[in-house]
C-alpha cells in the first residue's frame, strides 16, 4: 500500500516510524513532515491545512489510504474531502470532530448522554459568563470554545481572573474567533489521565494508557503547554478505571454521535480526571495526542496499519491489539522561549548519539534542515526523546541518557517526567 501521513510534529514521525515498519506499506508520503520524518517517509511540501494540495498529492501519488495526525484539517473536513475523491482516510468527519472542534458541543453531548463531566453553562456574552463564574467554587475552568492550539483554557485560581479571562477572550479576542463562545466550568480534582480508543462508528477500542505533563516547567509549575512529556502506562489507569472509562465516557459517547448521524471513527483521545467518584470526561481530541502518541506507539507490539484501516472500514469488532508488558516515557525538547515566543534557527547536534542509547528513539516535533544540511528548532517542542525498559524508573534513566547526548544550547527541558509513577513505586 501506499500511505500519506499528514502533519509535521512528534505524534506524525512515531506514527510514521511505526507504520513504515508495516508490512503492507510499500511506499510512506508525510506533508509537509520534518528533519526526522523524512528518515522514514518521502516529505512533501504541502501543508497540513491545504485541503486541495493534500487531495491532489494523493491522488498524484496513488495513495491508497491517509493518516491523518493533527485536529485543525480534522475540523476543516479533510477527512470528507479526501474519502469525497476515492481515498480512504483514517479520521472523523468534519461532523464527527466538531467533539474536538467546539468545547461547547462536546459538553452538550456528553449532559445529553449521561458521560460524566464537570457541571458548566455556554456563553455568548462576558456577563451571563462571569454571573455563572462567580457562583461556581474556586478555582473556576474558563475555555474557548473554538481551537485555540491547545492553549484556549484558563484555570483561574479567583473569580477576578475568571472575568479577567472572559473578558480577554470575549472582548479582547485574545484567540480569534475561537474565543467568540465560551464554556466555563467547575473545576474537576483528582488525578488526569489520557485514554485512547479506535473506533469505527459503531465500536470502540481501548489502547493503552498514557499521562501527560502540561505544566513548563519541574514539579507541575509555571505555564501551561502542549505536553512536556509523557509516559505509558499510567498506574492511576487500573483495570476497575478503564473498564468505567469505556462503559460510562467512550461507549456512550461512540452511540450517541452515532444517534446523532455524525459516527465517530477515528481515534477518540479521552482527557479524563479520576476524581473520589470515579472517572469523569475533562475534553474529547479527536487525533492522538502528542506527546502521548509516542509512548504509544512505543508500546504497541501489533502492526497498527491494519487497526487504522479497520477503524476506517468499521471492522473493530473483533479486533484485538498486543502491547508489550514495558514502560515507555517521552522527555520534550523545547526551543528557549517556549511556551512564548521561541528561539528558531538554533542547531541540535548529538542526534546520532542520542538514538544509539538501549532502547531509545528519538521523535522530531519541530525541526528542518538548514543551508548547510544542520537540523535547526523550528518550533516551539522540537524533540520528543523516547526510551522503552521493562519498568517505568529505567524507562527515564534511558530517556534522560539520550538527552543527555543531545547537543542543543538552544534547548531545554522537564527532569522530572513520570514523577507520580515513580513516586508510587
Amino acid at each position: 500500500m501506499r500511505i500519506l501521513v499528514v502533519g509535521s510534529g512528534g505524534r506524525e514521525h512515531a506514527l510514521c516510524w511505526k507504520i513504515a515498519a508495516s508490512p503492507l506499506c510499500d511506499k510512506l508520503f508525510c506533508a509537509p513532515g520534518n528533519a526526522g520524518i523524512a528518515a522514514v517517509a518521502e516529505c512533501v511540501p504541502v501543508g497540513a491545512e491545504d485541503i486541495p494540495g493534500l487531495v491532489a498529492l494523493a491522488k498524484e501519488q496513488g495513495v491508497d489510504f491517509v493518516v491523518v495526525g493533527p485536529e485543525a484539517p480534522l475540523v476543516a473536513g479533510l477527512a470528507d474531502a479526501l474519502e469525497a475523491a476515492g481515498i480512504a482516510t483514517f479520521g472523523p468527519s468534519r461532523a464527527a470532530a466538531e467533539l474536538e472542534g467546539s468545547k461547547g458541543f462536546m459538553k452538550d453531548i456528553a449532559a445529553k448522554y449521561n458521560v460524566p463531566t464537570a457541571r458548566y453553562q455556554r456563553f455568548t456574552a462576558p456577563e451571563p459568563a462571569k454571573a455563572f463564574a462567580r457562583s461556581l467554587p474556586l478555582p473556576v475552568v474558563v475555555k474557548a470554545d473554538g481551537l485555540a492550539a491547545g492553549k484556549g483554557v484558563i484555570i483561574a485560581e479567583s473569580h477576578a481572573e475568571a472575568e479577567a479571562a472572559i473578558d480577554a477572550m470575549m472582548r479582547d479576542k485574545q484567540f480569534g474567533a475561537a474565543g467568540l463562545e465560551l464554556v466555563v466550568e467547575e473545576f474537576l480534582h483528582g488525578e488526569e489521565l489520557s485514554f485512547f480508543a479506535l473506533c469505527d462508528g459503531a465500536h470502540a477500542l481501548p489502547l493503552a494508557s498514557a499521562q501527560d505533563h502540561k505544566r513548563v516547567g519541574d514539579g507541575d509549575t509555571g505555564l501551561n503547554t502542549g505536553g512536556m512529556g509523557a509516559y505509558s502506562p499510567a498506574p492511576v489507569a487500573t483495570a476497575q478505571v478503564e473498564r468505567r472509562i469505556m462503559d460510562e465516557i467512550i461507549r456512550p459517547t461512540v452511540d450517541g454521535m452515532a444517534a446523532e448521524g455524525k459516527p465517530f471513527k477515528g481515534v477518540l483521545f479521552a482527557g479524563i480526571m479520576v476524581t473520589k467518584d470515579g472517572p469523569k470526561l475533562i475534553e474529547f481530541n479527536v487525533r492522538f495526542g502528542d506527546p502521548e502518541c509516542e509512548v504509544l506507539m512505543l508500546r504497541l507490539k501489533s502492526d497498527l496499519l491494519p487497526a487504522l484501516m479497520a477503524a476506517r472500514d468499521g471492522g473493530l469488532k473483533n479486533f484485538d491489539l498486543r502491547w508489550h508488558d514495558k514502560a515507555a516515557v517521552t522527555v520534550i525538547m523545547a526551543a528557549k522561549g517556549y511556551p512564548g515566543k521561541p528561539e528558531a534557527g538554533t542547531v541540535i547536534k548529538g542526534l546520532e548519539a542520542a538514538a544509539k542509547v538501549t532502547d531509545a528513539a528519538v521523535f522530531h516535533a519541530g525541526t528542518k534542515r538548514n543551508a548547510a544540511d544542520e537540523v535547526v528548532a523550528a518550533g516551539g517542542r522540537v524533540l520528543a526523546v523516547s526510551a522503552v525498559a521493562a519498568d517505568v524508573k529505567t524507562a527515564r534513566a534511558r530517556a534522560y541518557e539520550a538527552v543527555d547526548k543531545i547537543d542543543w544550547p538552544g534547548g531545554f527541558c522537564r527532569r522530572d517526567i513520570a514523577h507520580r509513577a515513580i513516586a508510587r513505586l
